[in-house]
């Protein structure tokens, strides 16, 4: 199983889950002529933020998640997204699958920071595989684990993942507060007979000094 290799084709938004989900397309590779009955994959996917530039109005929407920009040599360091786990069906030579990868919006999670502060260009990921592979012998199968070396990079469109959460949350975002903090907001809402809670803080940002 020493040649068993891993390439990202693409990503796409999934307009149908019940919840948020990206499709990354992977490529396996095991070129054995007894193929394979299938494989227990798991991939941990991480976010590598040296590898892109970021625009100035980038920059300052990232300074909640990295610190001044003088400082991200230093604090750019890779970022967990997602653990996730596929059982890939047998093949022989090379097989095409979507590695299905839940998404959320919370802007507390720096990944989720992350990814709307950018306006354009590509996400630099990372995949990470491990798992089990069960293939075909002369008397049976073997079971072997997927070597722990194997990796594969992935760039993302920022256009997908807008694409993605728009499906899900048309023109919103989620953030959460303290339960004080939103009481005190309905009280401001009620007081001034707004409508919506968006009123309430556009109310509150222009009575706010600049």
């Amino acid at each position: 199983m020493s040649e068993l290799r891993f390439e990202c084709l693409g990503a796409r938004a999934e307009a149908h889950a019940v919840s948020p989900t990206l499709l990354l397309r992977l490529r396996i590779t095991e070129p054995s002529p007894d193929g394979v009955h299938t494989i227990a994959l798991r991939c941990q996917i991480r976010v590598e933020p040296r590898l892109r530039r970021y625009t100035e109005a980038e920059s300052v929407l990232l300074t909640d998640v990295f610190g001044a920009p003088a400082r991200w040599d230093e604090t750019q360091q890779a970022m967990q997204f997602a653990s996730v786990s596929l059982m890939v069906p047998g093949f022989t030579g090379s097989t095409e699958v979507d590695l299905p990868v839940p998404c959320g919006y919370d802007m507390e999670v720096a990944a989720g920071h992350y990814f709307a502060a950018l306006d354009d260009g590509e996400i630099p990921l990372l995949l990470l595989f491990s798992g089990t592979v069960f293939a075909r012998a002369a008397a049976g199968f073997t079971v072997r684990p997927v070597p722990w070396d194997r990796e594969a990079r992935c760039r993302l469109p920022v256009a997908v993942w807008q694409e993605l959460m728009n499906l899900y949350f048309p023109g919103s975002g989620w953030l959460r507060l303290r339960r004080d903090t939103l009481r005190a907001l309905h009280r401001f809402k009620s007081s001034h007979a707004l409508a919506t809670w968006d009123e309430a803080v556009e109310r509150l940002l222009q009575e706010s000094p600049r």
